[in-house]
């Protein structure tokens, strides 16, 4: 089988007017940028807002490994599934970013011949919606540092007669806004800033500071949760990014940076229209990762999509316990839009590293042993699956668990785990996927199974209400979503939920940080856990996305690099192609 950047070489690509055209949008209400992509005005929503949505799709999965379980293919190849049904259906997915790219993942366009094109466009810069956030995020820590050292310069009252502003009497230890940088680069996690010449202050006053990725910015959560522009300017004027001398928020509004940091995001707020190799239309916008943020496509996006089609098939990041709960519990509160149908992906192989028997790492090879039939590893990996299907069902969402086939899978074991599905009490569906090697003709089955699941009626039910504690939230989603005994608070995690309080944010959503490998806290610990704590080290206020997350466990918010990167495979041929992108 060619590369997946060779097939996508090889596609006949339609005119992106073409596909607007086709997707129902009116020549206004889009914008060219090149042959193959162009930038979605939002005028669109404001003609269709009387319009009836079309049903809502959720791509989720099993507990991630290393191998890849095919969530973007299977979102992919599930589209052109529909549409080889005569539907008319789009797909919306988050833009890649740098690190990952660059990194240990590669691509994240999907692969084989269910693939968003052209794909090294898609992968490498876009339409500079990232960058837009990165200069946004920067901005406002550069406003930060500027205020503090004009203010100390000066002194307070000399200040406030110079420029005849209040000044904010930021404290300088109490900065809560970090840099951002859309690479995996550990150096930055902690810096020093500030740093001058003996006797010096030129370049400002010292302080600690860090970086994180451009992905995990409250920036990027704004944009995927914004529902329009004057929704995310309201959103970003609302940031805290300080605390002043006697413990009060300083935001962005204070500083009077919120209004540039919008104009900053301006063009960042339309998604961008792609297709796929079957010219199904795509919608990609925003990138927020699925353990620092809620790792979901934006809401802009998905109305647009299914104000204009039957079906739209979106994806959450990792497995449900990451980005599907993240979807119901922030992404489905903040838009009044619940999935109509969950699809949970599954892998024979997916399976059996998820049964403990295999130590599985990113970058390194696979054993040629998770080929082959085990019906022991498949059995306990098995577990998992089930507490996959069951905690997506506790939302009230009907499933349809795909089983996505790699061309290495036996089609007898392929057979064994379909009969064990259907044996399941649980209410699911399930059917194997063959997007990858065939498109939407390997998808057909899957889409009639999905399509007729959109029929049934959803009881959706969050985990929690906004109008919970803080805590009863984190409690909520620790033990009704993970299924763990309790959570444990820090110290720190616990004086910032009382400032929290004191503050009026009690009223926010929660994200839990934690890793995506294991349903619990501990990436090492496989299958289905259950009783195990949830330690909480410390709490992040993204008062404008509209939730506080939780950082549990040892989770970044800035990755690194690995021992052999991604980046290594890439270059340019002779003709100027770029090569090793997969």
């Amino acid at each position: 089988m060619l590369e997946d950047i060779e097939i996508c070489r090889q596609a006949d690509l339609k005119p992106i007017t073409q596909v607007a055209s086709e997707l129902g949008l009116q020549p206004e209400e889009f914008h060219s940028q090149g042959k193959y992509k162009a930038k979605l005005s939002l005028s669109s929503l404001k003609r269709l807002q009387d319009s009836a949505s079309g049903k809502l799709i959720v791509i989720t999965a099993i507990t991630p490994t290393p191998l890849g379980e095919g969530k973007t293919v299977t979102t992919i190849g599930l589209a052109q599934g529909l549409k080889k049904l005569n539907h008319s259906v789009s797909a919306c997915i988050r833009q890649p970013s740098m690190g990952p790219v660059f990194g240990v993942k590669g691509g994240a366009a999907g692969g084989g011949y269910s693939q968003v094109a052209p794909m090294d466009e898609l992968n490498l810069h876009l339409t500079g919606d990232i960058h837009a956030v990165t200069a946004g995020h920067n901005l406002a820590s550069a406003a930060i540092d500027a205020r503090i050292y004009h203010e100390q310069r000066l002194g307070y009252a000399d200040f406030e007669k110079r420029t005849g502003m209040k000044a904010l009497k930021i404290d300088s230890n109490n900065v809560v806004w970090k840099r951002v940088l859309d690479h995996n680069d550990r150096a930055l996690r902690m810096v020093t800033i500030g740093k001058n010449e003996v006797n010096k202050t030129v370049n400002g006053f010292e302080r600690e500071d860090g970086f994180d990725i451009s992905a995990a910015s409250e920036l990027m959560a704004i944009l995927a949760l914004a529902t329009d522009l004057k929704d995310l300017r309201a959103r970003i004027g609302r940031i805290v990014v300080a605390y002043d001398i006697h413990g009060n928020p300083v935001t962005t509004e204070d500083l009077q940076v919120a209004g540039a940091m919008a104009v900053s995001m301006k063009n960042a707020i339309e998604p961008t229209l792609m297709q796929t190799l079957e010219g199904v239309p795509t919608l990609i916008h925003a990138g927020p990762f699925a353990n620092i943020a809620h790792g979901n496509s934006s809401i802009i996006a998905d109305d647009i999509a299914t104000k204009l089609c039957d079906f739209t098939v979106t994806e959450g990041g990792f497995g449900s316990d990451m980005g599907f709960e993240k979807a119901c519990n922030i992404k489905a509160q903040a838009s009044g839009k619940a999935p109509d149908c969950a699809v949970i992906v599954a892998t024979l192989r997916g399976l059996k590293a998820n049964s403990g028997c295999y130590d599985l790492k990113p970058g390194q090879p696979i054993p040629d042993s998770i080929f082959e039939p085990d019906l022991d590893a498949l059995t306990q990996g098995f577990e998992n699956l089930k507490w996959h299907i069951n905690n997506v069902n506790k939302y009230g969402v009907p499933a349809v668990v795909a089983i996505n086939r790699f061309p290495q899978d036996d089609q007898n074991e392929l057979e064994q785990l379909k009969t064990m599905i259907e044996a399941l009490p649980s209410i699911v569906e399930v059917e194997i996927s063959e997007g990858f090697a065939q498109g939407g003709q390997g998808t057909i089955a899957l889409a009639r199974k999905v399509a007729e699941q959109c029929q049934q009626e959803v009881e959706f039910k969050p985990l929690y209400q906004l109008s919970q504690t803080l805590e009863e939230k984190l409690m909520s989603v620790a033990e009704g979503g993970y299924g763990a005994r309790g959570i444990t608070l820090s110290y720190k995690a616990t004086k910032q939920l009382e400032q929290f309080k004191q503050n009026g944010f009690d009223n926010l959503a929660v994200c839990l940080a934690k890793t995506p490998l294991s349903i619990s806290t501990d990436g090492s610990i496989k299958g289905a856990p259950q009783g195990f704590d949830v330690p909480i080290r410390e709490l992040k206020l993204c008062a404008g996305a509209g939730f506080v997350y939780a950082l549990c466990g040892n989770v970044m918010t800035m990755p690194g690099l690995p021992e052999k990167p991604a980046f290594m495979n890439l270059d340019l041929d002779d003709e100027g192609n770029i090569i090793g992108l997969s």
